[in-house]
């Protein structure tokens, strides 16, 4: 039995084109959005994120210093309208062949000729296209397009553009595109299926009809490897669609003598290699099963060579040497320097008899009949295995950081140097690295070479996955008034954000201070640490306004304890109007010196006897509780006699 590939299997002009931006973005701009999915396939999305490449729902999530990616399936046409408005960094990796088809549409709105796409109505590719113009028909097929002709006649002389979704099944093109020359007198008619995807069904068409199981691999959303599972179902009757390896089982191949494997042009390289391998081995397998009682006797008088792994059982262990029993007629023997990498390690405190232990053949002596075993360089080999193993499952791993290196920073992980770059450090972009030395850090595998001894790593995959869970945490338990403890992350004039474990909320310059400030630097700076609570929220929006005052303490009630009308008050002058003065009295409380009450003769105004920031006494005139507004004087204090010399002069008269 054996597995034949579709040459065209995997990424397409298009979606490479994607990615590469996407990866180059992310390392260039120390990270990036994406607006959706870059392509329809979860393993490069999870990848892209590791580097930074953050994935965003929608615009409202979008700030005006984020780096925006346009996915390879384009987006609609008040997308880019809002991302201008908003300001934002835009890279476009829309696929040129689905740029075209935005063209064609746009054109055909501007000549004033109705767009009829053929494809997927709620593909993403299809709802950005139709946004080109207001008159777009999508109709997913012939059956839909003849029933919007039939149901107006008049539609049938229309002036008509016909385009279609790039991943359209040939067929299903064709017979619209024989409808619409059939029935209308006025459509132009573009063929705007990728020849990529064209090259690609007609290969796994073919490749079905030869085969007796078809293996298509791609993601569940992909158009195109849903496409490519319903053409090789008509030609194949055992089609099994995967998105990985993992999903391969032994029953697809039973009586199988050949089986055909393509892919989605949306499915890396290594996903279609791992699937082809793992194809083969499941053959084998099942290949094995059927092997009859002789050849199966036949392999127990099995040979052991040199580098070779074996399993075995543990009969004795000795003073200098392990015995174990392989199951064929040479007996191993693991040395005890041999057993493992600590000098100081006990052979009873790492095997026992009876246990099973896979070692590596050192060295085989079929003349005295026995092989030496090693335990402890398989060992060497399986950490290899298990920082693989980390990369494909994104298991996180502990390591100590051990040197800056050009570039970066490596980090020993279980004996092996894992490379990590600076922009996936965790650090602050110009940070001193050789600060990390000796830490203890929590890093995710990205890449592993073992030819070529490289493994890289990334600290800030883990850092994002925690304050992503952090965020999802605080998003599903937020409530009005519910309290935190904060970091002041950054600061604008009109107030602060402060970092709430993961998410931030703006605390507006009025609910810092009950005291006037012009500025929040005045009383808070960027790394504080504030108690804040929360005043609103909106989830859909991810919006939190926070206070910090402590509403227990209202200054207004402090006053009222303190002052009634009559008292004077040593206050300071806070602010110079047209119309008077306002003086703090306590903090937080301010009351107003009118213009005419600032100085015993008249004014041009305050500034001419007042400054701000300057202490005096003044006399409280009025209190209008409800409104918490207070009257001051200074004149009250300095008229009296002036006011009785006036009394008496007027009485003389």
């Amino acid at each position: 039995m054996k597995v034949i590939q579709a040459k065209s299997a995997g990424f397409c002009y298009g979606v490479e084109r994607a990615v590469n931006l996407a990866v180059k973005t992310a390392q260039e701009k120390g990270g990036c959005v994406m607006l959706g999915s870059i392509i329809h396939n979860a393993n490069v999305v999870a990848r892209l994120e590791e580097l930074g490449a953050r994935q965003i729902n929608g615009v409202d999530e979008i700030k005006p210093h984020d780096t925006v990616l346009i996915r390879a399936h384009g987006e609609k046409k008040d997308v880019f309208a809002c991302l201008h408005e908003i300001g934002a960094a835009c890279v476009d990796a829309t696929c040129p062949n689905v740029l075209r088809l935005q063209q064609l549409v746009a054109h055909a709105d501007e000549e004033g000729s109705t767009p009829v796409i053929i494809g997927e109505p709620h593909h993403p590719e299809v709802v950005g296209v139709a946004s080109w113009s207001e008159r777009s028909q999508v109709f997913d097929g012939p059956e839909k397009l003849k029933e919007w002709l039939q149901d107006d006649p008049q539609r049938r002389t229309l002036p008509l553009v016909a385009v279609a979704q790039t991943t359209c099944i040939r067929s299903i093109w064709e017979t619209s595109a024989e409808i619409l020359k059939k029935e209308c007198t006025n459509v132009k008619i573009f063929d705007t299926i990728c020849n990529a995807t064209h090259k690609r069904q007609s290969e796994a068409a073919d490749l079905a009809a030869q085969v007796d199981v078809m293996v298509v691999v791609g993601d569940r959303k992909s158009a195109n490897t849903k496409h490519l599972t319903e053409i090789c179902r008509t030609k194949c009757p055992a089609v099994y669609q995967i998105e990985g390896a993992a999903e391969l089982k032994p029953a697809f191949f039973k009586g199988c003598t050949v089986a055909g494997l393509t892919a989605g042009a949306s499915t890396p390289a290594g996903i279609i290699k791992e699937v082809y391998t793992t194809m083969s081995e499941e053959i084998k397998n099942v290949e094995a099963m059927e092997e009859s009682f002789e050849e199966m006797l036949e392999k127990s008088f099995k040979t052991l060579n040199t580098g070779e792994k074996v399993t075995g059982i543990v009969t004795s262990i000795g003073p200098t040497e392990v015995q174990v029993d392989l199951g064929c007629k040479q007996a191993g023997y693991i040395a005890i320097d041999e057993l493992s990498a600590d000098p100081n390690a006990k052979p009873e405190d790492i095997v026992k008899v009876g246990d099973e232990i896979e070692t590596y053949i050192i060295r085989v002596n079929d003349v005295e009949g026995y092989a030496m075993l090693s335990k402890k360089r398989l060992d060497a080999v399986k950490v290899w295995e298990d920082i693989e193993e980390a990369r494909e499952n994104k298991v996180t791993l502990e390591g100590k950081v051990t040197e800056e290196n050009k570039g970066g920073i490596v980090v020993n992980v279980k004996g092996v140097r894992v490379f990590v770059p600076a922009s996936q450090s965790g650090q602050p972009r110009g940070a001193e690295l050789s600060e990390m030395i000796g830490q203890t850090v929590s890093l995710r595998i990205t890449e592993v070479n073992r030819a070529r001894r490289r493994v890289v790593g990334s600290i800030r995959a883990v850092a994002y996955e925690a304050r992503a869970a952090a965020q999802a945490e605080i998003w599903n338990n937020i409530e009005v008034g519910k309290r935190y403890t904060g970091t002041v992350k950054s600061m604008t004039s009109y107030g602060v954000f402060v970092d709430i474990g993961g998410v931030d909320g703006m605390v507006h310059i009025s609910e810092l201070s009950w005291s006037r400030i012009k500025n929040p630097a005045e009383v808070v700076s960027v790394g504080d640490t504030l108690e804040v609570y929360v005043i609103s929220f909106d989830a859909e929006k991810h919006k939190i306004s926070l206070g910090v005052k402590d509403r227990s303490c209202n200054p207004w009630d402090k006053f009222m304890e303190t002052y009634k009308v009559g008292d004077v008050a040593n206050v300071r002058i806070v602010k110079l109007m047209t119309f008077g003065a306002f003086a703090e009295v306590v903090p937080g409380v301010d009351g107003l010196i009118h213009i005419s009450q600032i100085a015993d003769r008249r004014i041009d105004k305050p500034g001419d006897v007042l400054s701000e920031g300057q202490m005096v006494d003044a006399k409280i005139t009025a209190i209008d509780e409800e409104k918490q507004k207070i009257s001051l004087s200074i004149r009250a204090l300095l008229a009296p006699a002036a006011e009785e010399v006036e009394e008496v002069e007027e009485d003389a008269e």
